[in-house]
């Protein structure tokens, strides 16, 4: 059964199961846990956006079994559509349905400031999102393959839900830990305004070098200060500085190193994501038009490697940490049907057992997989590649026909449906121009790469949805990145997490491709801190 929910003020809301009116409720976390133990099941939930509804439901001990995101659905059929771009919200779609004007986009609550002469938009009422959810079924029944795209969906929406939770449990933070690392790689922590203690260190020695003060954050002062040391450069880029030989190139490359750390995982970015002993970052779900998910608010996806010894399970608990083996290329093999690849693919090390068509060299496998996938051209891979279209051929075709669509303006899709943006104004005027070739080859390489990481992104996805419904309680998902996984359990249940990370990974696969020959083993570390993982 499908039950709209609009949440209103003071914890109340608006319910409209399927077939019914709607009826307001003046406790909406009660009514959802009493619908959610009804005799019949739970219920699909469908409202205007997770991000705005869940986390006041979760604040109440509330967790939802399953839901329809109906923002994150019309950004799916938009896609499809080739209107990559156009407001997905939920009003929005509304305005589309009965031909209003379409209201502008906000993709954050807090995204826009209040002015004295905005005009307040009324919520989405319980009928228009009922309407909305209905024109989408109808939509999602139109396309090519309605079964896949009907997995993408829930899939999309059941990330929805699991990056709400992931922020409202948090990742298990020891703070003392992380000041004690943040105190060994940059110093004391410094008085407001001023630089951590190994910093300015190597600040004075930058100037010392060149012989005046100046500021290391500054890149115009450092083009400066090179310029007039008779070296120029044209930005203070990393890569650019290595070329250079010059004593002030050392410190001022550790200074750099030190300064981006500081500024990421510093002891103000703590105050401000850590909170409870938990790290709780902001995760948006396909916040990649591969469908990749990305942070808005506390850098997740990018925790440096250092500090995962601040990642320390509570007492008496665990972290089960699982990610997947060669992902992408096993996602090609499975796609393609590739049936020497898929042979290949059912091994553990992959690379490995494509060693022998590639005159035993494991290194020249990954090197053929990663430039077919990626369109590499340097070094060994045109020579690699060669061997690849003889003995994979189905492989090589199905990367090598995603590439001459981009070269030609076309879309690709993923797996399941997910689609990738058209090409702008500016692409159209560059490829029938003097450069149109190189415009074409770099589109080409995209659309190449977006159908391989956009359906190994489906894959994970659909094995974090059936993960969360396996974990014994009180286990928890506590972390994602792209194909890793981590789990936060009594120490007591960590085999049972581990059998629960097995089983999901065979259920995605079969969800995604069916009876396949390709295996998607999952390397899974049981491990009180994080570091210790890897």
């Amino acid at each position: 059964m499908n039950v709209v929910v609009v949440p209103g003020d003071e914890g109340g809301g608006t319910l409209r199961p399927e077939g019914s009116p709607a009826a307001a409720v003046a406790d909406l976390a009660a009514a959802a846990r009493e619908l959610e133990a009804g005799p019949g099941g739970p219920p699909r939930w469908v409202w205007a956006d997770t991000r705005e509804a869940y986390p006041a439901l979760l604040a109440r001990g509330v967790r939802l079994s399953r839901c329809h995101d109906l923002a994150l659905t019309e950004g799916l059929l938009l896609a499809h559509g080739g209107r990559h771009g156009e407001s997905r919200s939920a009003r929005a779609a509304h305005a589309r349905l009965h031909g209003l004007p379409v209201p502008e986009e906000h993709h954050a609550p807090e995204a826009r400031q209040a002015t004295l002469f905005d005009e307040e938009v009324p919520p989405l009422g319980a009928e228009q999102a009922a309407e909305v959810h209905a024109d989408q079924l109808r939509r999602i029944e139109a396309v090519p393959d309605p079964h896949r795209f009907r997995l993408l969906v829930a899939a999309e929406s059941a990330g929805a839900l699991i990056a709400a939770e992931m922020g409202h449990d948090g990742m298990p933070w020891q703070r003392a830990e992380h000041d004690a690392l943040l105190a060994e790689m940059l110093g004391p922590r410094p008085v407001h305004g001023m630089r951590p203690a190994k910093l300015q260190v190597l600040a004075d020695q930058v100037a010392a070098v060149f012989g005046t003060a100046f500021n290391p954050d500054s890149s115009q002062q450092i083009v400066r200060a090179f310029k007039s040391a008779g070296l120029t450069i044209s930005s203070s880029r990393a890569h650019e500085l290595r070329r250079l030989d010059h004593p002030g190139v050392a410190p001022l490359l550790a200074y750099k190193e030190l300064a981006r750390f500081h500024s990421f995982h510093g002891w103000a970015w703590a105050d401000q994501w850590v909170r409870d002993d938990r790290f709780r970052p902001e995760f948006v779900v396909a916040g990649v038009v591969t469908g990749r998910w990305a942070t808005s608010g506390g850098g997740a996806l990018q925790i440096h490697k250092a500090m995962r010894r601040a990642v320390v399970a509570d007492e008496g608990w665990t972290l089960v940490v699982a990610d997947a083996a060669q992902l992408e290329p096993r996602v090609l093999a499975a796609m393609a049907g590739d049936g020497g690849l898929a042979r290949a693919a059912g091994q553990i090390d992959l690379y490995q057992a494509l060693a022998q068509a590639f005159g035993g060299e494991r290194d020249h496998a990954k090197i053929a997989m990663l430039s077919a996938m990626y369109g590499g051209t340097s070094g060994d891979a045109p020579k690699l590649l060669a061997v690849m279209r003889q003995r994979f051929p189905d492989a090589y075709r199905f990367v090598e026909d995603a590439a001459r669509a981009g070269e030609e303006g076309r879309l690709v899709r993923s797996w399941l449906g997910r689609t990738c943006p058209p090409p702008s104004a500016r692409w159209r005027e560059l490829v029938s121009g003097p450069e149109g070739g190189r415009a074409a080859r770099d589109r080409g390489r995209f659309t190449r790469n977006f159908v391989v990481q956009a359906t190994a992104a489906e894959w994970a996805l659909v094995l974090m949805a059936v993960l969360r419904g396996l974990l014994p309680d009180p286990a928890r998902l506590v972390f994602f990145q792209h194909d890793e996984v981590m789990v936060h359990c009594p120490a007591e249940l960590a085999g049972q997490v581990v059998t629960a990370v097995g089983r999901a990974a065979e259920e995605a696969t079969r969800l995604l491709f069916g009876p396949t020959p390709v295996r998607f083993p999952m390397e899974t570390a049981t491990v009180r801190c994080y570091a210790d993982a890897k």
